[in-house]
């Protein structure tokens, strides 16, 4: 990198691999393109290799970097395109994922990186070899759980009225309630099935485009050989708790496994730390 582009051109950080021989990566870094829409190139330090993209301070400085990560469709771009290259690095083999808008200012800043935290990067890629990440929504099925039965009416049409609303709450928050407990005994039982396990938070339908509630959004860390297992089970359970309607997603990066011992602490579109973004 020449001074004048050192000038003007950050590195973003996607995310850490083994330093494995140049050809294992090749294809991988040339086929698949970063923020700017130029193959991603990796940077080897320590037994390790971050790969980056450029990324012009003009757009990925501090301050304009602040700016475009409140700008929704922004983001979304960028979350989508740090995706796909943690994506493409994961089939490949075990990758710790850097936080969204992690930019260090030159190469070298990434390489003392890989080399100050070169143990804990090593540890990490070693636990999620043989693995991975895959996700167990649940949503609440309407009408599933147990109503309580009403009592005769009597009354005018008013107090009858008020009966069906005082009906209607119940058998909801009963069914809200069914489901919730559900949804714990389902984690409790995938999670022993996993490496490790993580419970986010539901999603808004909103984000999950779901047209009824979600009550479960377990993270489940599994080893590959396992994996028939877990799929299994998430049929099984999801035969025993008719109050949920459970979706098996993956596999994804590690993203919610690493911990904050590495580059990483969230998922994609989860939030955005900026890591020595020059001023």
């Amino acid at each position: 990198m020449s001074a004048t582009t050192a000038a003007v051109t950050a590195a973003w950080l996607h995310g850490v691999v083994r330093d494995v021989p140049p050809e294992t990566l090749a294809t991988t870094l040339a086929t698949t393109t970063g923020m700017t829409g130029t193959p991603v190139r990796a940077v080897r330090a320590a037994g390790l290799a971050a790969v980056v993209s450029a990324a012009p301070l003009s757009e990925y400085g501090e301050e304009p970097l602040r700016r475009n990560l409140e700008d929704l469709a922004w983001l979304e771009r960028a979350a989508r395109t740090h995706h796909a290259v943690v994506a493409a690095l994961a089939r490949t083999g075990p990758v710790v994922p850097a936080r969204l808008a992690t930019v260090h200012h030159d190469d070298e800043r990434v390489a003392a990186l890989l080399t100050a935290r070169r143990d804990e990067l090593a540890a990490v890629l070693d636990r999620l070899t043989g693995r991975e990440e895959w996700g167990v929504k649940g949503y609440l099925v309407p009408g599933a759980a147990p109503v309580a039965a009403t009592a005769p009416e009597s009354g005018g049409a008013g107090a009858a009225y008020l009966r069906r609303r005082r009906a209607q709450l119940t058998a909801r928050e009963e069914g809200q309630r069914v489901a919730g407990a559900a949804a714990a005994a389902v984690h409790d039982a995938l999670a022993g099935h996993a490496v490790a396990a993580r419970r986010h938070p539901p999603q808004d339908r909103r984000l999950s485009g779901a047209p009824t509630p979600m009550v479960l959004n377990g993270a489940y860390l599994v080893d590959t050989a396992d994996l028939p297992g877990f799929t299994a089970l998430v049929g099984e359970l999801g035969e025993r708790h008719p109050e949920l309607r459970l979706e098996l997603t993956g596999p994804w990066p590690a993203y919610s496994f690493v911990d904050g011992t590495g580059p990483a602490e969230a998922a994609p579109a989860e939030g955005v730390p900026v890591d020595e973004v020059p001023a």
